[in-house]
C-alpha cells in the first residue's frame, strides 16, 4: 500500500481549539473534578487533602493556559474581555488555593467554577464577534429551543440522570431538562453520559450519570 507524501500530512491536523471552546472543555473539567470531590465526601473512608491536589493543580495550569489562548487572539482591550480574564486569574488561584484543603473545604472553592467558566466562553465569544464585526452565528436549526437551553446547561454542569425502578429521569435546574430532549441530543451525538460519576440522588442511593457535551455539543453551544 503507497503510503501518502509526508506533505498530504500536514492537511489532517485538526486545527486547535478556539478559546472559546477551551472554556467550554474547562467548565467540564470542573464539574468531573466537583464531582469527584462528591464522591469522596460520601466514601466511607475520609480523604485526605492529597485524594484532589494533582486534579485542582491540572485544573489550575489548564485554566492559565485559557487565559494565554485569549491573549494570543490579541483583541483590543475592553470592559468584557479585561473582566473575563480577571474571573479566569480568579478560578486559577481558587483550583490552585484547593489544593491544600480536605475535599470539602476544597469543594466550596471550586463550586461555581463550572458556571463560570461558561459565562467566560459567552462573553468571550460576544466579544470576539463585535472586536471581528461578524455577525452572531445562524441558529443551528436541527435544534429546539429547549435543545439549545439544554446544551447550556449541561454545560454548567446541572444536569445529571439516572434510573428508578426500571425508570430513567434527568435531575437539573431550571430550566428543566427532560429525559426525551437529552435522548434527542444524545441521538444526535451532542451529548453524552458518564457513568455513575455524580453524586446520588438521596443518602445511600446509587450515584448518577453525569450528562457532559461532546466535542460537537461544544460547537453548537
Amino acid at each position: 500500500m503507497t503510503e501518502p507524501p509526508a506533505e498530504a500530512l500536514l492537511f489532517d491536523v485538526p486545527p486547535p481549539p478556539t478559546p472559546v471552546e477551551r472554556l467550554l472543555h474547562l467548565a467540564d473539567q470542573y464539574t468531573q473534578h466537583n464531582d469527584i470531590l462528591d464522591l469522596h465526601q460520601r466514601a466511607t473512608a475520609p480523604s485526605g487533602p492529597d485524594t484532589h491536589a494533582d486534579s485542582a493543580l491540572r485544573l489550575a495550569a489548564e485554566t492559565q493556559s485559557a487565559i494565554k489562548a485569549i491573549q494570543g487572539e490579541r483583541l483590543y482591550e475592553s470592559v468584557e474581555l479585561t473582566e473575563t480574564v480577571m474571573r479566569l486569574q480568579q478560578l486559577a488561584f481558587l483550583a490552585t488555593a484547593s489544593a491544600d484543603l480536605r475535599a470539602g473545604t476544597a469543594r466550596g472553592l471550586t463550586a461555581l467554577a463550572p458556571e463560570a467558566a461558561v459565562s467566560c466562553a459567552v462573553a468571550l465569544a460576544a466579544e470576539t464577534r463585535r472586536r471581528r464585526w461578524a455577525s452572531a452565528p445562524d441558529a443551528d436549526h436541527r435544534l429546539t429551543a429547549a435543545q439549545r437551553e439544554a446544551l447550556a446547561e449541561i454545560a454548567r454542569g446541572h444536569v445529571v440522570a439516572g434510573s428508578s425502578l426500571g425508570r430513567e429521569f434527568t435531575r437539573s435546574r431550571e430550566p428543566k431538562v427532560l429525559l426525551s430532549t437529552l435522548r434527542a441530543l444524545e441521538a444526535k451525538g451532542l451529548v453524552e453520559r458518564t457513568a455513575n460519576s455524580a453524586l446520588a440522588a438521596f443518602v445511600g442511593g446509587p450515584p448518577q450519570d453525569r450528562v457532559r457535551l461532546t466535542s460537537e455539543g461544544w460547537l453548537c453551544s
